[in-house]
């Protein structure tokens, strides 16, 4: 493969091309529909080895087609940002950060940057005079219908707008942000528009309602897949997305003026939808919609945006995501923005900051994975205080941290190493504050407990005591006859003791809210089974063999504090037992008194359809649907569990 390096697209049909020669899109030319075909397929596909290829939807009853997943994969996101690899970039953040803070000591010095400042400037967005590509056409009357707006999941509220670039002004400051809001299509000419109340474009709707003025807000849809990126990037306020768009392709953002509001937009974006959103009207009930986490985010109320024109380029494809359970597309969007905003966070914020991995089963925000170069101790509580404060870390809920010993990149190996150092009542702790607006399982909306692991190599002033630990391999099969024994219990896991790890997993069915409490007595008079450090619980729709179904499934279903139990050790030099309840909660058994929702899964019609046109669509080999392996988790067919 020749190198790519940096390449700036000008609309979504260079990248398409791009992705053709590299043998990395299928066209699929026979008719399927937005409306849950589409994401049916794009599941299976995205599930399979290596992210799948991207797709192109060429006939979908509407005039444009459909591309997604088209960063489905580590070398299409590399493609998509004009790179060799995804690692370069952060290499190169981190060059950049030391030629601007090298101090300089003479004249000569100065005149040395001037080169990089230049180079720096060249990334700069700059608005051009006149019309842009991106208004080739304006609709005479602007109407969403005529885009291939896609409804993904069953119990969705709707047809949802999934990679939209949501350009906003601060009133004040006259500052622009673009920012990634889903946005629910209600008719014609509206939409919701989900932002979080954490969101910069939140804040800014919050000073125009301040101001009693109406909020100009545009939005821009393909285009250079650098914009779409740089629309989810997690910057620092104040800094231009367009500013990110343009270092990563090398080549400034050119704007053009919106036709109907003061705004710019990126002049080779496929698509543009002008509009606004006044304030002073209510707010409108958005959702459900299938989200990232593998659940629905329920109904809730968000502002209205009223479409005033719709413009797109003459060859303009309309770009799109689907979300759920993982993996998905979006896994390597995350994966991309945890190589470039590694270097960043290390020279900012966390010096000792080595790597960070962000499994997919965590969704972004509920697992992280932290390596560290430790010279003192304290020092991998100091980390987990400084990620949790550090922006979208905040919303982090599990947060491992380790030091030079371990490899937080091979899963196995890592679990067998924090097996084998983890002292539960020692290296365990838990904070609470602000969580994920779409995290279900906090008993109170967007605020609930945060897990800390500290799995670092201790120095003397962190050492208590010592928990002797020997972890002998079992007879899982014969132990597994004893757990199944137990009433409450449906499956168990006992197959990684027998890898040097640790850990027990087993589904269960509560019958009462003294149902766990009893399992795990049970499980712990076992005698083989009293070195067993971590038992997870889960509901018995989950594969317990499964483990990155069982990793997702937890991660998303706990509180840690509500949800999570030290079980000190009888004896000395036993080990003490940390216990998971990654079970469904709710009001009866657990005294939830939230809506808890379903898992995201395509309905059986859909199934079947795809799996008919399968062989005639083009997609090679067969793939059966990810949704058959969740749909016994759901209670009822709506978003909410019944």
């Amino acid at each position: 493969m020749p190198k790519l390096y940096y390449m700036a697209y000008h609309g979504l049909r260079d990248f398409i091309r791009l992705l053709e020669n590299q043998g990395e899109l299928l066209r699929v030319s026979i008719p399927i529909n937005p409306e849950l075909e589409v994401a049916e397929i794009v599941d299976r596909i995205s599930k399979s080895d290596g992210g799948g290829k991207a797709l192109l939807f060429e006939n979908n009853g509407t005039d444009f087609p459909i591309l997604i997943n088209a960063f489905g994969s580590e070398r299409r996101m590399a493609f998509a940002l004009g790179c060799e690899n995804i690692e370069s970039i952060g290499s190169e953040i981190e060059t950049l950060f030391r030629k601007m803070a090298t101090p300089r000591h003479n004249f000569l010095d100065k005149l040395r940057v001037l080169p990089l400042l230049s180079q720096i400037s060249s990334w700069m967005p700059k608005t051009i005079s006149g019309r842009g590509k991106c208004q080739d056409v304006v609709m005479k009357v602007p109407d969403l219908f005529k885009l291939p707006i896609l409804k993904c999941w069953p119990a969705d509220g709707g047809r949802f707008i999934t990679l939209p670039c949501v350009v906003t002004r601060d009133p004040e400051t006259g500052i622009r942000n673009v920012g990634m809001y889903r946005m629910q299509v209600l008719n014609a000419t509206l939409t919701g528009m989900h932002w979080h109340k954490h969101k910069t474009g939140a804040r800014h709707f919050a000073a125009y309602k301040t101001k009693s003025m109406r909020m100009p807000v545009s939005v821009a849809i393909g285009g250079d897949p650098a914009y779409t990126y740089a629309a989810t990037a997690p910057l620092p306020d104040n800094i231009d997305e367009y500013l990110l768009a343009g270092f990563l392709r090398k080549e400034k953002v050119k704007l053009v003026k919106c036709l109907t509001n003061d705004l710019e937009v990126p002049c080779d974006a496929d698509f543009i939808i002008e509009g606004y959103i006044d304030p002073a009207e209510d707010l409108i009930l958005e959702g459900p919609f299938g989200d990232h986490t593998g659940f629905y985010s329920l109904a809730d109320w968000y502002p209205s945006f009223h479409v005033t024109c719709i413009t797109h380029c003459n060859d303009a494809v309309y770009h799109a995501t689907i979300v759920g359970i993982p993996p998905q597309e979006d896994s390597w969007i995350g994966r991309a923005t945890e190589r470039i905003f590694l270097s960043p966070m290390k020279m900012t914020m966390i010096p000792e900051l080595v790597d960070l991995e962000l499994p997919p089963s965590g969704v972004a925000h509920n697992l992280t994975l932290v390596r560290i170069e430790k010279t003192y101790a304290g020092q991998g509580l100091k980390v987990m205080n400084a990620m949790w404060g550090a922006g979208q870390m905040m919303f982090n809920k599990i947060l491992i941290v380790a030091d030079l010993s371990s490899d937080i990149k091979d899963y196995e190996l890592f679990a067998r190493y924090v097996s084998k150092v983890l002292n539960p009542l020692k290296d365990i702790s838990f904070s609470n504050g602000p969580m994920d607006v779409l995290d279900h399982s906090s008993s109170r909306f967007s605020y609930g407990s945060k897990l800390g692991i500290d799995v670092t190599s201790k120095f003397e002033e962190e050492i208590d005591s010592y928990e002797q630990y020997s972890l002998n391999k079992i007879d899982d099969i014969f132990c597994s006859n004893i757990i199944s024994g137990i009433r409450g219990v449906t499956a168990c896991n006992l197959s990684l003791v027998n890898k040097g790890i640790s850990a027990i997993i087993v589904a269960i069915v509560k019958s009462d809210q003294t149902t766990l409490n009893v399992i795990v007595n049970n499980i712990l008079a076992i005698s083989e089974l009293r070195e067993i450090k971590l038992i997870t619980f889960v509901d018995p729709g989950i594969d317990v063999n499964d483990l990155e179904s069982v990793c997702w499934y937890v991660s998303g279903n706990i509180d840690p504090i509500r949800d999570c139990r030290l079980i000190k050790s009888v004896s000395e030099g036993e080990v003490s037992h940390f216990i998971m309840d990654g079970t469904r909660k709710t009001a009866e058994m657990d005294g939830f008194k939230r809506d808890w929702p379903n898992p995201v899964t395509s309905s059986l019609d859909t199934i079947l359809k795809i799996d008919n046109l399968w062989s005639q669509a083009g997609l090679g080999t067969f793939i059966t649907s990810p949704s058959l392996k969740y749909s016994s988790l759901k209670r009822g067919e709506e978003a909410v569990s019944q």
